[in-house]
């Protein structure tokens, strides 16, 4: 019997390039998932293991004070305004990404299209595919941003949604979330923005509400957010989404009868992580320091990699066009384990992805073995 079979998971691709990094002494860096090394804060652990809220069901929208401490953070930070806008909880944000499509076909089942960032997350395709839905990638200009003129007309009167993604994974491209909501106004296409990097845009001037896809009004659009990066709370699977309220009405709707809920323990520790913002700053100076460090070892050996507007990846171009290779070498030559751009999509094949996320002393290892490998200088 034919039927969907599910490829091969992107990261267990590199089981061979992490045997290779294994052979150095001090093992394997890996610097391929974005997974947070950092410990989170003391008073977010207290909170989880006090809350006294194991034994209930948890509301699967969130309790009042999850969905207040979101909103509350977003106006804080970053001048976000989201009166009128629907605010519901979701476990963590990657299976909200990959259920969307799905649930979005059942209110709508004329339409079949997920539009998505050419060199992306992979689980916006895969959302799609799940769903039984076309994939189609937009094109990105030659600053990796999204290219939506170049959406065909058939595509668009067949879209159920359109995926943005700013500071971009794996570019660290900031992108004009604002444009991208009234185009899917101007389409009637819903437009879900993943803004899980948005604490992590460096250019301090660009740090705004336009940050935010919700900076244009609720109407039409849905924003994602995450505390796995923002609060070193990837383990606890803590999100929201936010936005236009008959969107976030009906994803919520259908989300209770499927029994998508938040443990009540964490949503509690999450109300904790919402309301600090110390340890985030303290966070940034960390990844902006690691990105920089993580820079220099790589200069050697890309032919470009540039300092992100976001996020906490480099996007480091191969010399000879195939981030495999360059995945390749640095593991060879480094120990660490990178992750080939063709993972984001066909467009990144000639790139790879650097996760500026291992502890401090991993970083400190890599310098060592350079040192040991060129000597003080660096060679290509």
């Amino acid at each position: 019997m034919a039927g969907f079979v599910p490829p091969p998971y992107p990261y267990d691709r590199l089981d061979e390039l992490r045997a290779v990094a294994d052979r150095f002494d001090g093992g394997c860096v890996n610097l391929s998932v974005g997974a947070p090394s950092d410990p989170p804060p003391p008073a977010v652990v207290a909170a989880l293991s006090a809350s006294d809220s194991e034994r209930g069901y948890p509301a699967s929208v969130g309790s009042p004070a999850y969905r207040e401490a979101a909103l509350e953070w977003l106006a804080r930070r970053f001048g976000i305004d989201a009166a009128g806008a629907a605010v519901a909880a979701c476990v963590g944000t990657k299976e909200l990404v990959a259920s969307v499509p799905h649930y979005l076909r059942l209110r709508d089942p004329s339409r079949d299209t997920v539009l998505y960032p050419a060199v992306s997350y992979p689980t916006y395709a895969m959302g799609a595919t799940l769903a039984g839905c076309r994939a189609v990638p937009v094109p990105l200009d030659d600053q990796w941003r999204i290219d939506l003129d170049a959406v065909a007309v058939d595509d668009i009167a067949r879209s159920l949604c359109l995926w943005v993604n700013s500071p971009s994974n794996p570019t660290g491209t900031i992108d004009d979330l604002v444009a991208a909501a009234h185009w899917g106004r101007q389409h009637n296409i819903p437009v879900f923005s993943d803004e899980c990097y948005i604490e992590f845009i460096w250019d301090d001037a660009a740090r705004t509400a336009e940050a935010s896809v919700l900076s244009a009004g609720p109407e039409g659009v849905v924003a994602v957010h995450s505390l796995s990066k923002r609060s070193n709370l990837a383990g606890m699977r803590a999100g929201f989404y936010a936005g236009d309220p008959d969107l976030v009405g009906y994803l919520s709707e259908v989300r209770k009868h499927a029994g998508m809920m938040v443990p009540g323990p964490v949503q509690a520790a999450a109300v904790a992580a919402f309301g600090d913002d110390r340890h985030v700053d303290a966070q940034r100076d960390i990844y902006r320091s690691r990105l920089a460090r993580l820079r220099e070892l790589l200069v050697p050996y890309a032919s470009d990699v540039s300092l992100p507007g976001g996020g906490l990846y480099l996007w480091a171009a191969s010399p000879d066009g195939d981030g495999w290779s360059l995945s390749r070498r640095v593991a060879e030559e480094l120990g660490a384990l990178i992750s080939p751009g063709e993972f984001y999509g066909p467009q990144g094949a000639a790139y790879a992805r650097v996760a500026a996320v291992a502890p401090d002393a991993q970083i400190d290892l890599l310098e060592q073995r350079v040192v040991a490998r060129c000597g003080d200088t660096v060679r290509k």
